[in-house]
């Protein structure tokens, strides 16, 4: 009977492998780091760990965290997962103010720029919305009810998004999809109108950003997925502008000898201007960066920077608008039972928003772990340690490899079994209710 339940510990631990997750206050106050049920947040400005306090009336998180983001003005915070809770703090005291439940594992969340609404999607593609109310000063909410706005019928959504201008959500999905949806005046009504769908994506959707034309002011969309392209879109009328194959280049496979089908755009992260766009792979042992001429509405790859004499593979990208560092995790979470924290490993690549590309050639560049801001006890309170052994952080990359290719490939599954998981289907739950 043991080995039995070891077997099926090391199959769960295979297909539920969460990667680590890293965010970046806008004006990069703080920086924190998901890596399992552990959210650990490091005050830059004065350089010391934060002691999160969760007055919620819901203890702290369970299970692995799968998505946070900070609001636009850095005001808000919110972190979910597979424990069914969306956990809304606030940053100034770092208190959670209000726990949201939800019906099945959470896979994404967005916060409108406004901080007046919480979104976040489920594993059975329903997109829901929650209404921030009154002060947040130190004030906690009522745990209120989640209500569901749209669906993208039984896909996993991957990536969920507002507007800049607060007009849409966007949402992208595990079924190659895009789409772009008027977000109601109130969230009760549902976002039954679409304004339109990006559909261009051979292989699953896993990130999405925004750039901006600074000379129009005009807001774009970029979307990274499985089929190892960077796709820039006027989100507005679906239109696809243009197409980076970043498998392509040459530049992965003669340094790397990585597999094509191991070459999934996992993040994605763009300089306020969107000159400059960060990119993660499944496999790359470094960060890729593109150039983008939003004026010939182009992207082409700038270069690849590696980080020297490791083993790194980013899991999550992150940058602050005012800032010129793009933060890094690579790291992964095991849901069995383990002696020691899971695993997270942060670099900082300096010179991100260069926007002249001879500078980027020359400047960018990533930090040894002595001129990371806080230093040692930035890396202590993030990564779970301040020095990481080379065997470890070997494993924690094969670990990083397992997770993002089980994490968005579409599973198959037997006909004996399709029933079964039909049975417990969201929309079939509605139906009954109705």
């Amino acid at each position: 009977m043991e080995e039995t339940n070891m077997d099926d510990c090391e199959h769960n631990r295979e297909s539920e492998v969460a990667p680590a997750l890293i965010a970046v206050h806008p004006t990069q106050k703080s920086v924190a780091v998901a890596v399992g049920s552990n959210l650990r947040v490091f005050n830059l400005q004065e350089g010391c760990s934060v002691s999160l306090v969760d007055n919620s009336g819901v203890h702290m998180h369970k299970d692995s965290i799968r998505a946070i983001q900070y609001g636009a003005e850095g005001k808000l915070f919110v972190s979910a997962g597979d424990d069914k809770l969306v956990k809304i703090w606030v940053t100034d005291s770092w208190r959670c103010i209000s726990s949201v439940s939800s019906e099945k594992r959470v896979t994404a969340v967005a916060i409108s720029n406004d901080g007046r609404f919480v979104s976040f999607a489920d594993k059975f593609g329903v997109i829901y919305a929650v209404e921030i109310e009154g002060s947040l000063e130190n004030q906690s909410l009522p745990n209120k009810k989640a209500v569901p706005i749209l669906a993208h019928y039984c896909s996993i959504i991957t990536s969920l998004e507002f507007s800049p201008d607060g007009r849409y959500i966007i949402s992208a999905d595990r079924d190659f999809k895009i789409r772009v949806s008027v977000f109601p005046e109130k969230p009760s009504d549902g976002a039954h109108e679409i304004q339109s769908f990006c559909l261009g994506h051979s292989e699953f959707v896993s990130c999405l950003a925004f750039i901006c034309n600074q000379d129009s002011q005009q807001w774009y969309l970029l979307s990274g997925g499985g089929d190892s392209t960077v796709r820039l879109w006027d989100f507005t009328c679906g239109s696809l502008l243009d197409t980076c194959h970043v498998g392509e280049t040459g530049l992965i496979q003669s340094k790397e000898g990585i597999d094509d089908r191991l070459l999934a755009v996992t993040d994605l992260c763009a300089t306020p201007c969107g000159s400059l766009i960060a990119v993660a792979i499944q496999s790359l042992a470094g960060v890729m960066l593109l150039s983008c001429n939003l004026s010939a509405k182009s992207l082409h790859v700038a270069r690849v920077v590696p980080i020297p004499g490791e083993t790194f593979i980013p899991t999550s990208l992150a940058a602050a608008s005012s800032s010129n560092q793009l933060w890094m995790v690579m790291g992964a979470s095991t849901l069995c039972t383990s002696r020691s924290a899971p695993l997270a490993c942060v670099k900082v690549l300096n010179g991100f928003y260069e926007s002249n590309q001879d500078s980027v050639e020359q400047e960018a560049r990533v930090l040894e772990d002595k001129d990371l801001p806080g230093s040692e006890q930035l890396l202590q309170t993030l990564q779970g340690s301040s020095f990481i052994e080379k065997d470890a952080l070997s494993a924690a990359a094969e670990a990083v490899k397992t997770a993002m290719c089980n994490l968005l490939i579409k599973k198959q599954y037997p006909s004996e079994n399709r029933e079964f998981r039909k049975r417990g289907r969201n929309d079939k739950r509605v139906d009954k209710k109705k």
